[in-house]
């Protein structure tokens, strides 16, 4: 059975999982790539750094975002929506942080971050450093689907 997601179906299939597909375009490309997210119900933040992605999202702030899960090819969901680019400073860049720390961070395994590799004894000199840019996706239509067998 193919089907159309409801609201809540919608929200909790992008509150379940932390990577989706963000396309963007420079109004002749398109251009997509997998990103970390987190979902509060209104918004989907997340982080990234200088680069051809920031650079084509402040040019053109019309944004496509992709989430799905997927049993098998005849067990699906999936969610897109459609929206605007938002660049965050200052207390709402801290708070989009915190959200997408917080969603993020519980899910990474031993494997992939290791507590004593993140003690740091002195205090690193990252002034060239490039910092993070957080940002939110202004959610103008979202739409989902699914198939069940």
């Amino acid at each position: 059975m193919l089907g159309q997601l409801n609201e809540q179906q919608m929200n909790n299939l992008l509150g379940s999982q932390v990577v989706g597909r963000l396309a963007c375009t420079d109004s002749t490309q398109p251009y997509l790539v997998p990103v970390t997210y987190a979902f509060d119900g209104n918004f989907i933040y997340g982080q990234t750094n200088e680069g051809m992605k920031l650079n084509l999202l402040r040019n053109n702030p019309n944004v496509c975002f992709e989430v799905d899960t997927m049993t098998n090819m005849a067990n699906w969901q999936s969610v897109i929506i459609r929206g605007r680019f938002e660049e965050l400073k200052d207390t709402e860049a801290e708070n989009a942080r915190a959200i997408l720390k917080n969603r993020v961070f519980p899910m990474m395994t031993s494997a992939t971050i290791d507590g004593e590799q993140h003690e740091v004894e002195t205090k690193l000199d990252d002034s060239n450093r490039l910092k993070p840019v957080m940002y939110r996706i202004l959610i103008e239509e979202k739409t989902g689907r699914f198939e069940k067998r």
